[in-house]
Formats: C-alpha cells, structure tokens, sequence
C-alpha cells in the first residue's frame, strides 16, 4: 500500500469516528431531552391528579351543601304548611265567632226595639266588636251615678244576652260632656273622670250582681269628657257626649280555645 492510500484510509476512518461521535451526541442529548418532557408530563400529571382530588373534595362538599339545602328547604316547607293550616283554622275561628256575635247583635236589637226605636240606645257590630251606646238619661238622673229604675230594667235585657257570651271580653265605658261639675256636687265627684267612672262602675256591678255576667269578662273605666261623639257647643251635643257604652271586645285566644272545649 503506497502513501496516498494510507492517508486515504486514516481519513475515511478519522470521517467515520467523527461521524459516531456526532451520532452519539445528539443520542445523548435528545435522551435528556425526552427525560426533561417526561418530567414535565409526571408534574403535569401530578398537578391534574392534585387539581382533580381538589375538586372531587369541593363537589363533596357542593353536595352535602344541597343535601343541607333541601332538607332546610323541606323544614320551611313544613313551616309553612303548618303555619297556612294555622292561619286558616283561625280565620275559621274568627269567622265563628264573628257570626256567634251577629246572634248576639240580633238579640239585642230584637229586645231592645223599643228603646232603638226611641233613639236612647244604639247597638252596632263591626266584625268581631259589638258595642251598646245607651244614653245618659235612660240609665242616671242627671250629676248622678246610680242606677234608675228605668236603667235597670234595660240592663236586665241587656244582661240577659250578654251573660251566654263566652269568648268577648264586656268593657263598660262611662263617658260625660265637658261641663265642669258644680256646687256641692263636686265634693262626690271632684271632675268629670269620677262621674263616668262612677257611672261604667256601678253598671259593671249591676249587670255581674243581677245580670248574672261573669265577672272575670267584666271591666270598668271612664274617660271623661275626652272622646266625645258630638260638639258640645249644642245641648244635643251634649246630650250624645253623655253615655255608657257596653264594647264586647276579643278576648285572648287561648281564654277562648278553653272556654269551647
């Protein structure tokens, strides 16, 4: 082999390991690079599983929420329903009782015509509130607070309806006109306040003693010349100020429930 040929070899060879280096080289770094992407893909990996163990725990609790949700929903409705039956069973109450006080309304007014019809008493009823206005001069002579005869014999009738009311409350309401008490009228009542109250008193007392009212459904008091019904500029005026009126008034619920059993 001659000289040329020799360096011709060494070159071909010295090209040949070059070129495996060069191959091993890039092996080399295209292997670090897929390591490098497999490590990303495993974090990657691990941050789905992580974001995905995340969100099965936020649904979780998402559900026992709405599980909470509607078992609070279900209880309202529960509520409400209780509370709807409530509202009509005491509409039916009420209604009951509204039309016990229209009998009662109509009694009076039947026993009573007479009276009605001579303008001294006036019975009204607006919804469960039935009132007897009776003026002055029908029940008391006038500066006084006993009973007449004449007053008696209409609270009699009056008593006599009113002692079978079993769930009103029967308020006695004195009231006068504005003229001040006088003379040694005043030594017995000092102002208007003790007249009326005296007066709504002593009918209290009439209608409970001879009446035969329950007590416990009876009160008294007197306002006086306060709430007048007319001016009392006029003698007719006047004459309307001065009155007792009998208000049966709702009594308290549960009174009410016991007393019909």
């Amino acid at each position: 082999m001659n000289l040329s040929k020799s360096g011709l070899l060494i070159s071909v060879v010295a090209i040949a390991l070059l070129s495996g280096c060069v191959s091993s080289s890039k092996y080399r770094a295209l292997e670090e690079s897929s390591k490098a992407e497999r490590v990303k893909s495993q974090e990657k990996l691990a941050a789905l599983l992580a974001q995905k163990e995340s969100l099965g725990k936020d649904l979780a609790v998402l559900r026992e929420q709405k599980q909470n949700a509607e078992t609070e929903i279900a209880s309202l409705n529960d509520r409400l329903a209780q509370m709807q039956r409530q509202a009509a069973e005491i509409a039916a109450q009420k209604d009951e009782e509204i039309n016990r006080l229209k009998g009662t309304y109509e009694n009076l007014v039947k026993d009573l015509k007479g009276e009605i019809e001579k303008g001294e008493i006036k019975v009204t009823q607006i919804r469960d509130r039935l009132t007897v206005n009776l003026v002055e001069k029908i029940l008391f002579d006038s500066g006084k607070a006993e009973v007449k005869a004449q007053g008696k014999e209409v609270l009699k009738k009056v008593g006599n309806i009113l002692k079978d009311v079993k769930d009103k409350d029967i308020r006695i309401e004195g009231y006068t006109d504005n003229v001040r008490i006088g003379g040694t009228l005043r030594e017995k009542f000092p102002t208007n306040w003790e007249l009326s109250t005296q007066r709504a008193t002593n009918v209290l007392r009439f209608l409970q003693d001879e009446g035969g009212v329950d007590g416990t459904r009876l009160a008294a008091v007197g306002f006086g010349e306060f709430r007048p019904l007319a001016g009392n500029d006029t003698p007719d005026g006047r004459a309307q100020n001065r009155r007792i009126e009998i208000v049966l008034v709702p009594s308290d619920i549960q009174g009410v429930l016991k007393e019909l059993k």
